[in-house]
């Protein structure tokens, strides 16, 4: 998997942008104007996204690859080393689950306008 497969899958979301808000080498992808991953440019090609607290702790136990996330709630966030050591599916299955905890926290407005586009 390289930064343009991770790009790509994030931009297909509904309603979502990228930008570089922080610096030059953050990328971040937003649903909605809330973040839900974010993406360093500088380093090994690594995803910070969001997670349920009890699955971020279980992800972090399971593999060596996913850590806390470094300046983020590191209840909420992990960062993922991407390498051979995690699937592309699971990576994909956690840029979902990531976007769907961002878009279920949205004002009822919001979904509102996200289900109408």
């Amino acid at each position: 998997m390289n930064i343009e497969e991770l790009r790509e899958y994030c931009l297909s979301k509904k309603e979502v942008t990228e930008c570089l808000p922080f610096d030059d080498i953050t990328l971040v992808f937003k649903v909605m104007d809330k973040v839900f991953a974010l993406i360093k440019l500088d380093c090994e090609l690594n995803i910070t996204l969001k997670s349920n607290p009890d699955k971020a702790i279980e992800l972090r136990e399971s593999y060596n690859c996913i850590k806390p996330a470094f300046h983020m709630n590191k209840m909420h966030w992990n960062t993922i080393l991407i390498d051979s050591s995690i699937s592309t599916n699971l990576i994909y299955e956690l840029i979902d689950d990531s976007y769907n905890l961002v878009v279920d926290k949205l004002t009822k407005k919001q979904k509102k306008n996200l289900l109408k586009l």
